[in-house]
């Protein structure tokens, strides 16, 4: 991704975080009250979920819209679409692997998060998975239906191989650090925080095959923040003002001085370590709002290109990206 300007000029460091009800209110400038709409969001617990939304949230971005954000934290993305489906969630994010639900029609993409180097293959010294041809034959975990399986893929179709050539044990996400630390798996797949877990606790013996940016000449990892189509086409006032805060929390999460602040508000909501928060600064390309604002054929070429890899790996059928990306919302809250 082109690097754009990272910051909004005049930022406020206001200390508010949204909070109170559907029917609580905000005064204003001039003393009015403005009615707070709720918003149920979702979110994945590593730092490429949240440090955005978060940031939003603690700088005050989202009260400023009239928007109360309320949390809640899922393992995976096909987990938050099914809950979106049900009605509990509003708006939540995703990486790689739930993109092809999107494709599919069940959910719309209302924002691009960023360009994603967060999945990755590790293997073992002593179990002999130190290569991605040294699969084959191996115990290798991973949760379906999610960017562990797409980045697993990859990398066994690199050297020739397919699912059917290892022994793939599906698992949910968080178990995936558990089953590779305690030996009872050859190899996994899995994302940040899990990823940078299982490398420093295995030590040396750890070996990590591939990641995203091995196959950057072929393909992208987005990670998007999607909603249901009724919700989107209902609420579509309050998708661009959620859309316009959230942005300005990914600025503010972009400027280098923000990171510790940032990482720490990470930490205390997903009660982790800041110190594992920092080591992943760098697992992604971060968008900002001038990205949005000035490379949208950039944007609409990330997306196509996501699209065309999940058709030739029989994950979808081609769609026209407008059918599932509210690019639109993109551009209304940047302005």
């Amino acid at each position: 991704m082109k690097k754009a300007a990272l910051l909004l000029a005049g930022v406020m460091a206001l200390s508010l975080s949204a909070c109170g009800g559907q029917d609580q209110g905000s005064t204003d400038n001039v003393g009015d009250t403005k009615e707070m709409v709720t918003v149920n969001v979702a979110y994945m617990p590593n730092y490429a979920a949240v440090n955005g939304v978060i940031a939003a949230d603690k700088m005050g971005y989202f009260e400023e819209e009239g928007i109360d954000v309320v949390f809640t934290e899922f393992a995976d993305g096909p987990t938050i679409i099914n809950a979106m489906e049900s009605g509990s969630i509003d708006v939540g994010y995703i990486g790689q692997g739930a993109h092809k639900l999107c494709v599919q029609g069940r959910a719309d993409i209302f924002a691009l998060a960023h360009v994603s180097n967060g999945d990755a293959i590790i293997g073992s010294k002593a179990k002999g998975t130190d290569t991605l041809e040294n699969l084959a034959g191996k115990t290798v975990a991973y949760s379906s239906g999610t960017s562990s399986e797409d980045i697993l893929v990859k990398g066994l179709t690199s050297v020739g191989l397919t699912m059917d050539d290892i022994d793939a044990i599906d698992m949910e996400a968080t178990n995936l650090v558990t089953a590779m630390l305690s030996g009872s798996v050859d190899a996994c797949a899995a994302w940040t925080p899990n990823t940078t877990n299982i490398m420093n606790e295995m030590g040396d013996d750890a070996v990590e095959l591939c990641d995203n940016m091995t196959f950057i000449d072929e393909t992208v990892s987005l990670a998007s923040w999607i909603c249901m189509p009724d919700y989107a086409e209902e609420q579509h006032d309050t998708l661009v003002k959620f859309t316009r805060a959230l942005y300005k929390g990914f600025d503010y999460r972009a400027d280098e001085n923000n990171a510790d602040e940032v990482a720490g508000w990470c930490a205390d909501e997903l009660k982790l370590e800041k110190e594992s928060l920092l080591a992943e600064l760098d697992v992604a390309d971060w968008t900002t709002s001038d990205f949005i604002k000035n490379n949208m054929d950039d944007v609409k070429s990330y997306y196509q290109i996501q699209q065309d890899t999940l058709v030739a790996n029989g994950d979808c059928e081609a769609a026209p990206l407008e059918d599932y990306i509210l690019f639109d919302v993109m551009e209304e809250a940047c302005k």
